[in-house]
C-alpha cells in the first residue's frame, strides 16, 4: 500500500510539472560598443500553460547595473502568444537600454526572474567598451579661446522682446482680475452631494447590460469577452486596490493570492480571464456554453466578493 501511495504521489507531481513549462533569458543585441553608445538587452520569459495559473515576476531594475554600466531606458512588459495552438505558449518581453562611459570589459550579472515563487537566473552577459582611437602622431592643440563680441541694447531687444510683451500682458491680466474681484458680487455656493455608488453595483449593472446586448449571439465574440474582462479588471482594481487594468492575467491572479477568495471562485476567475485572453489574442472560438459560463462566472465573482457596508460602517 505504501508503494502504491508513493507511486500515486509521483504521478500527481509529474502531472503538475508537465502542466506548466517555462524558460527565461537575457539577450544583448551586441557585445562591443564605443564609449557612450548603447546596448539593447531583451529580457524574455516563455511559458506554456495547460491548466491553472502561472505567476511571472520580472527582475527589479534600478538606474545602474553596477558602477560602470547604467540603464538609460526600459520598456513596459509586453505579452505575445507565438503559439496559437493548444497548449498555448505565452511570451513576455521587456527591453532595457544600457550604456557605459568607462572603457574595459564588464560583466552584467544574471537577471533574476521569479516564477511561481522560484527564482530563475538568466545567463550573464559580457560587454566590451572601447575608446575612440587617438592618432598620437598628430600634435595636440589647446581649445580656442572665447571670441568677444560687441553688445548693444538693440541686440538684447531682438533676443528678449517677447519677455517685455509677456510682462505687459501679465500686468494687464493682473489689473483686470483685481478689478473683477472688487466689483463682483459674492455668490452663494451650493455643494451638491453625489452619493458614491458601490463598485459591485456598477460592475453588476454593466454585466447585465452585456447580457441584454447579446453580443456573442450576433457573432461579436471578441467584443463580448473583452467587455467581460474589462469589467472584471475594473472591479478588481477598485475592490482590492490591484492595478488590474494595466497588468496581465497572471499578474492579477498573483496579486489576489492573499485575498480571502475561495479556490473554486479563483479557478472560475482564472478560466474567465484566460478565455478572454485567448479570444482576444489567439482568435479562440468558444462554445455557446462557454460564453454563458463566462458571464455567469463574472456575476458570481462580483456577488461573492462584494464589499458589504453595515449600519455601523464596518466592512465585511
Amino acid at each position: 500500500m505504501k508503494k502504491l501511495f508513493y507511486i500515486l504521489i509521483s504521478f500527481i507531481c509529474l502531472a503538475q510539472v508537465n502542466a506548466q513549462t517555462y524558460s527565461v533569458e537575457a539577450i544583448a543585441d551586441t557585445n562591443s560598443i564605443l564609449i557612450g553608445e548603447q546596448i539593447n538587452i531583451s529580457l524574455k520569459t516563455t511559458y506554456t500553460v495547460n491548466e491553472g495559473a502561472i505567476s511571472i515576476g520580472f527582475p527589479t531594475l534600478y538606474d545602474t547595473i553596477n558602477q560602470y554600466v547604467e540603464i538609460v531606458n526600459k520598456t513596459k512588459i509586453d505579452t505575445l502568444i507565438p503559439n496559437k495552438e493548444e497548449p498555448y505558449t505565452f511570451l513576455q518581453e521587456q527591453i532595457i537600454t544600457v550604456t557605459s562611459f568607462d572603457s574595459g570589459y564588464y560583466a552584467i550579472p544574471p537577471f533574476l526572474f521569479v516564477v511561481n515563487n522560484d527564482t530563475i537566473a538568466s545567463e550573464p552577459i559580457l560587454i566590451e567598451v572601447q575608446t575612440m582611437p587617438v592618432d598620437t602622431a598628430q600634435a595636440i592643440f589647446d581649445i580656442k579661446g572665447i571670441i568677444d563680441e560687441p553688445f548693444s541694447i538693440t541686440d538684447w531687444l531682438k533676443d528678449n522682446w517677447w519677455w517685455l510683451v509677456a510682462i505687459l500682458v501679465l500686468a494687464i491680466v493682473i489689473i483686470w482680475v483685481i478689478k473683477y474681484l472688487k466689483n463682483r458680487k459674492p455668490e452663494e455656493i451650493i455643494e451638491e452631494v453625489v452619493p458614491q455608488i458601490p463598485e459591485h453595483i456598477i460592475a453588476l449593472e454593466k454585466l447585465e447590460k452585456i447580457k441584454e446586448e447579446k453580443l456573442w449571439q450576433e457573432g461579436k465574440v471578441k467584443l463580448y469577452h473583452s467587455h467581460i474582462s474589462e469589467i472584471l479588471r475594473e472591479y478588481i482594481e477598485n475592490r482590492y486596490q490591484v492595478n488590474a487594468l494595466e497588468e496581465t492575467t497572471s499578474e492579477i491572479l498573483h496579486g489576489l493570492r492573499l485575498q480571502n477568495i475561495s479556490p473554486e471562485l479563483m479557478n472560475k476567475l482564472t478560466q474567465t480571464l484566460t478565455l478572454a485572453d485567448l479570444v482576444k489574442f489567439a482568435k479562440e472560438q468558444p462554445l455557446a456554453n462557454e460564453n454563458e459560463m463566462s458571464i455567469g462566472a463574472a456575476i458570481e465573482f462580483v456577488n461573492t466578493t462584494k464589499l458589504i457596508i453595515t449600519e455601523s460602517k464596518d466592512a465585511n
